[in-house]
């Protein structure tokens, strides 16, 4: 039997990926079998086992895709020229959430959720999620400092501060967009704005 290229490997992993993204999305994590996860890519029991021979392996590519996306937002927005402001960051990061829960296939922020369940359960999913966020909070971190540059911050904003409560947001986002009802931008950034009192404890 030919060798497969290995252009072909790569998309036929890929395919068995997100195949079981599809599967984890509706069913979660531990509902989804690897029957079910072979049956919807197409391909042979023999064939999936050699891409990734455990669940627990096509479960750990999963979170590390989901969230892998959400720090592309934040390099993304980093990057940007001129600096985004924070209505266009919460309105960046919202869009996105719209729009992967609008994929007909799979929805990373749903199989984000049942990550953080795995990392209740798995400590070395625990360790890779904790990386993640202290990753985003110090990407939010740089943000903060250019906001306060460009003086959409006070002088005195500090930008962990601000960091810090933009990463305990995000997962709200998710939990409302699942559980509850989407959250539009315009009513998010006009709720954080009425928040403007003094809420200090001095």
């Amino acid at each position: 039997m030919p060798r497969l290229s290995t252009e072909l490997q790569a998309q036929r992993r890929q395919h068995v990926l997100t195949s079981a993204w599809g599967r984890f999305s509706e069913d979660g994590f531990h509902a989804t079998s690897m029957d079910d996860i072979v049956a919807a890519t197409g391909m042979s029991a023999r064939a999936v086992y050699r891409y990734f021979p455990s669940k627990d392996e096509l479960i750990d590519a999963a979170a590390d895709e989901a969230l892998t996306v959400l720090r592309g937002i934040f390099t993304r927005l980093l990057e940007s020229e001129p600096t985004p402001t924070p209505a266009e960051t919460i309105t960046a990061l919202v869009d996105e959430l719209s729009d992967r829960a609008a994929n007909a296939t799979y929805d990373l922020s749903k199989i984000a959720m049942h990550a953080w369940s795995e990392a209740l359960r798995r400590p070395e999913v625990a360790g890779r999620t904790r990386a993640f966020y202290r990753d985003v909070h110090g990407h939010l971190a740089e943000l903060a400092v250019q906001w306060r540059t460009a003086g959409y911050l006070t002088a005195d904003a500090d930008p962990e501060d601000v960091a810090t409560a933009l990463v305990a947001l995000m997962p709200g986002l998710i939990v409302n967009q699942h559980l509850v009802d989407p959250v539009a931008a315009d009513q998010l950034i006009a709720g954080i704005a009425s928040l403007g009192v003094n809420v200090t404890q001095d």
